[in-house]
């Protein structure tokens, strides 16, 4: 039997929380926009509160984002922010900016840290570098081969968190860049948190790609325009005893996350503990999952066999 990885979902709402959970997942990662970046929802203090809740009664855990990028204006807010987090009970926080981690040597110095930069978490020497830091957890960059996972797996110092499933972001600006482009074409599109329900894409007519692109507090955003599925290649990270398998789950609905939840949560089982029923069915797993996708995002595998270019 091998080790069985976390099952990490983010969710967008409480209900979203309690749904996942009884789809399998052991974590969620949710905050708020004004710290942490694409979220798939916003949590208020109250509900941050009420997720830790739910999830300590099932024996499951809460991690709270605080890593988008920091500027002078909001650093004196971080201390305020962290000392609620402990006081809340929350499991971990997952941070880039060394701000975070200092704030939390002062105000919380007993808080569990969760590394992730998105793209710079590349090699192990990185990963242990901020685990001396302090780092519990580094958090792979999307755009690492599933050889380079297994080999920082063998070699990290700290936790190792790679994402299986969901889009992915490919261009994040500060710049508020659809509101700047609408200004300009003389149309009124005012930028605010909802902007994520309004369904805009950026379409590229020769790939039949549509990117989808939202502005938020952290500015510009644009996703990839497939969503990657390793849901049938799991063996060799679960065998490599890679630490936790995340479900993004930003830009979807909570219909659809749940099933996507409660399918990897039959595929880790299966393959961890009965690896050669997990070989016979991970086609009709693939399948399942792909049953689900919306007409106009198809299912890829990412970079991590290299197939993969946007």
């Amino acid at each position: 039997m091998n080790k069985k990885p976390e099952l990490l979902v983010t969710p967008k709402d409480l209900d979203a929380v309690s749904r996942v959970f009884a789809a399998g997942a052991d974590a969620v990662i949710i905050g708020e926009e004004r710290y942490g970046l694409r979220l798939a929802g916003e949590f208020s203090r109250a509900d941050i509160r009420a997720a830790v809740t739910i999830a300590h009664e099932q024996g499951k855990r809460v991690y709270v984002a605080m890593n988008a990028i920091f500027h002078n204006d909001k650093v004196g807010e971080l201390a305020d922010y962290v000392a609620f987090l402990q006081e809340a009970g929350v499991d971990a926080i997952v941070f880039g900016d060394p701000a975070v981690l200092m704030t939390v040597r002062q105000a919380a110095p007993g808080m569990r840290l969760h590394w992730n930069t998105e793209t710079t978490a590349t090699n192990w020497y990185t990963a242990n570098y901020w685990g001396k830091k302090g780092a519990a957890r580094a958090v792979l960059a999307r755009e690492l081969s599933m050889d380079e996972i297994v080999e920082i797996n063998e070699n990290a110092e700290v936790e190792i968190e790679v994402q299986v499933h969901g889009m992915t972001c490919m261009f994040q600006s500060k710049r508020t860049l659809i509101g700047n482009y609408m200004q300009f074409q003389g149309k009124n599109l005012a930028v605010e948190r909802r902007t994520k329900d309004r369904q805009l894409w950026l379409y590229d007519a020769e790939r039949e790609a549509r990117y989808p692109i939202f502005e938020d507090e952290n500015g510009t955003h644009i996703m990839s325009p497939n969503d990657i599925c390793i849901i049938d290649e799991l063996e060799e990270m679960i065998e490599a005893g890679v630490d936790s398998f995340k479900i993004d789950g930003i830009l979807k609905e909570t219909d659809y996350l749940e099933k996507v939840t409660a399918l990897y949560r039959e595929a880790i089982d299966l393959c961890a503990d009965e690896p050669e029923q997990y070989a016979e069915k991970k086609e009709a797993l693939l399948a399942e999952a792909e049953a689900l996708q919306p007409q106009n995002r198809k299912l890829d595998t990412g970079f991590f066999f290299k197939e993969t270019v946007y």
